[in-house]
């Protein structure tokens, strides 16, 4: 079962519902993982604070052009749709960063000048925290300047077991990286608050989950007088709200220190069990 947490935008409290939910759920439930799909900053293991046990690195196929072979047809060139190689009269460069690896280069090469070698762009990492013992972390991390997380998250969602209840943190917004996150999701929980940006932002992470047909509810977090931004849309829409988390300055100075709130905070605690049940009425757990 995987289960996406994510958000039209930033700050919402992704993260936080993500890592205190998975952290509720395997008190209850043998096989529970959490993903922090995140993996240009990635922080949900600041508050999980896991053993890193297993690092697996991530490599990426670029070309490489054995210059002695090139005739400087400018073939690759010419087919490239990203503009990763660039040939001139005398010259071939290969600008590494802006490939996607397609492989087409390697085809439409006439004279077999070019091979494919490996780059590394990041890695996943994974292990447990003795605090709590049941639960299974995992978090790809991209190496800082690459231009695209979508190699590491295809590499992290390897790491997703049929047979656990998979937490998977979504990066914010509703770019490629998030579309890769969540599309194989069985269900989806999108984390707004109770403003306009989070009415703006909750509308187009709607409208992603609605193109992939995938079954979600909101969480309305940060929940102070203002909810009924959030409320009358999702009445129009006939969405559901599977419940509230308040507004506390308890949880945002908490929080601010790394510290996990399930269990030490009784309100957040009590509001989180009642989503987790909201959760089990409808089979999702």
């Amino acid at each position: 079962m995987n289960i996406s947490i994510l958000s039209g935008k930033g700050g919402t409290g992704k993260t936080t519902i993500s890592t205190n939910l998975s952290i509720l759920l395997s008190e209850n439930h043998e096989n529970v993982s959490y993903f922090d799909f995140d993996v240009e900053e990635p922080n949900g293991f600041i508050f999980l604070k896991p053993e890193i046990e297993i690092e697996n690195k991530v490599f990426k196929k670029v070309p490489k052009i054995d210059k002695e072979l090139c005739t400087n047809c400018g073939e690759c060139s010419k087919l490239c749709k990203f503009n990763a190689i660039s040939i001139t009269p005398n010259n071939s460069t290969v600008f590494e960063k802006l490939c996607h690896d397609c492989g087409l280069c390697y085809i439409a090469c006439p004279v077999q000048a070019i091979s494919e070698i490996l780059r590394e762009i990041g890695k996943i990492e994974s292990g447990k925290s003795k605090d709590i013992p049941n639960l299974n972390a995992f978090r790809g991390v991209l190496n800082i300047g690459e231009p695209s997380g979508v190699p590491v998250i295809s590499a992290l969602k390897k790491f997703l077991d049929v047979n656990s209840i998979n937490i998977l943190d979504a990066p914010p917004g509703s770019s490629c990286s998030v579309i890769n996150t969540v599309e194989d999701s069985d269900y989806s929980i999108l984390v707004t608050e109770p403003t306009k940006f989070g009415l703006h932002d909750l509308k187009i992470a709607v409208e992603v989950l609605r193109y992939l047909n995938i079954p979600f509810g909101v969480l309305i977090n940060k929940s102070d007088e203002f909810d009924c931004i959030i409320e009358n849309y999702c009445e129009n829409e006939k969405i559901d709200i599977l419940g509230k988390i308040p507004f506390s300055r308890n949880i945002a100075n908490k929080y601010s220190k790394g510290d996990i709130l399930i269990n030490s905070d009784a309100e957040f605690t009590e509001n989180l069990q009642n989503i987790a049940s909201e959760l089990e009425k409808r089979s999702i757990l």
